[in-house]
């Protein structure tokens, strides 16, 4: 088929070049005219597991391009795949869907043929049904543009695999045309066995927001046990194992640490919160606030730990070592991210900080340069009287810890995701500590 993508983001880029690895004519669609120029030149401005190398595949082959031009996609696509940003609104509770509605307002007047939009973006309940009114008003091909909307179930730093190989499909639609056309862009994907739930565009806008708060859901509930482990002298990691093998509730996302951050568990939870009071159903948002509050102490609670960590030690004056920058690994995105959400804490009680990521350096200085940063990992330890684990990037979890005892004098290292195993650690001389877990 041929498709375009409208929005070359952390959403975009990666469906577009996933779109061209399926075996799609892709176009992608953005008003950068810089960015248009970078990934058209096979290079990539963000940061996914296998994405740089997916692009530039597609790229080379002639099979994915980049435009500003919507008319030029207009006139080339019979698919409309809408990904641009949802931020959260001024008010902190709804989402921001003027990019959707402007996405729409561009594409429509140009679309002279049946064809059909289909969104990706995160977008509150109802959306589907304003912006079908608004392309079919706006379009010179009236009612033959369907809209469907399709969310996206992507994990940040596994955002290619997750559209190549996802768990399910949702479509929320309402005519047979566009059911068909839905199955005809994904056919391999279907082919190889992967769930579609058609539905109404209502249950697909909330199958999104639902699925997400209930990860945050989760996420702050055992992040709500460590918290009781750290009272009580108990073992969050066993806790995880035991709650884990219960086929009902199972271990993933199940880590404790400093909670979520990103461009979509933050806003996903405060929009589906804001709907269930829309909807009038109050205890729903009460459980859903509940987690969210949980979520945004957890910079306190990394505090706490740090504190104890140092014992007599002020934080005012140390020098501090933050490895992880981005929100989660496996990304360059650092927006809501926990670990600069703690530099910031430590920052202001007086601590000296340099952060180190293997990906993020380059996109957290642009937000934060009032840091100081590093991508060498064994020079982020010169001088350090502190070092913060705060991103569970694979490269801590497989460090020499023998090799990098040679940086601090007296190694003190606070696990904020208990990301690892702490007795290679502690045999290399190192202290360690975790949140909720006893010993050091």
């Amino acid at each position: 088929m041929r498709i375009s993508v409208i929005g070359c983001g952390h959403l975009g880029i990666p469906h577009a070049a996933a779109m061209a690895e399926l075996g799609h004519e892709v176009i992608g669609v953005d008003v950068d005219q810089a960015k248009i120029d970078r990934l058209n030149a096979g290079q990539c401005p963000i940061y996914e597991t296998g994405l740089p190398e997916l692009l530039a595949r597609h790229t080379a082959s002639g099979r994915l391009r980049f435009t500003t031009d919507i008319r030029e996609a207009a006139a080339f696509a019979d698919l409309h795949f809408i990904g641009v940003g949802t931020p959260i609104d001024a008010d902190g509770r709804s989402y921001d869907t003027a990019q959707v509605y402007g996405a729409i307002r561009q594409l429509a007047p140009h679309l002279d043929r049946p064809c059909t939009i289909v969104g990706k973006s995160t977008v509150t309940v109802g959306t589907t049904v304003q912006v079908t009114a608004l392309a079919q008003r706006l379009a010179p091909a009236g009612e033959r543009v369907d809209v469907v909307w399709n969310p996206e179930f992507l994990r940040e730093g596994h955002a290619v695999e997750d559209t190549l190989r996802p768990d399910r499909l949702i479509a929320g639609l309402t005519t047979a045309e566009a059911e068909k056309a839905i199955r005809a862009v994904y056919a391999p994907i279907l082919d190889a066995g992967v769930p579609i739930f058609v539905t109404d565009p209502q249950t697909a806008e909330l199958a999104k927001g639902a699925a997400n708060s209930f990860l945050g859901l989760k996420i702050s509930y055992i992040n709500a046990v460590a918290d009781m482990c750290e009272a009580a002298g108990g073992d969050i990691s066993q806790i995880v194992e035991i709650l884990g093998i219960d086929p009902r509730i199972g271990s993933g996302g199940m880590r404790p640490g400093i909670g979520y951050g990103g461009g979509c568990l933050p806003k996903d939870v405060r929009a589906f919160t804001a709907s269930a009071r829309q909807l009038g159903t109050e205890k729903a948002a009460t459980l859903l606030r509940a987690a969210e509050e949980i979520n945004e102490a957890r910079t306190d609670v990394a505090m706490g730990l740090i504190t104890r960590a140092l014992g007599d030690r002020p934080i005012k004056g140390a020098q501090v070592t933050v490895w992880g920058a981005a929100f989660k690994p496996g990304t360059n995105d650092v927006r809501e991210s926990p670990a600069l959400a703690v530099a910031h804490a430590l920052q202001q009680a007086g601590g000296t900080i340099t952060i180190h990521d293997p990906q993020a350096v380059a996109t957290a200085v642009i937000r934060n340069p009032e840091f100081d940063y590093t991508d060498d990992l064994a020079a982020s330890l010169d001088g350090a009287d502190l070092v913060v684990l705060a991103t569970e990037w694979p490269e801590y979890r497989q460090a020499d810890p023998h090799v990098l005892v040679n940086g601090p004098a007296n190694p003190l290292l606070v696990d904020c995701r208990t990301t690892l195993d702490p007795e290679p650690w502690r045999a290399a001389g190192w202290t360690v500590h975790q949140l909720g877990r006893p010993g050091k």
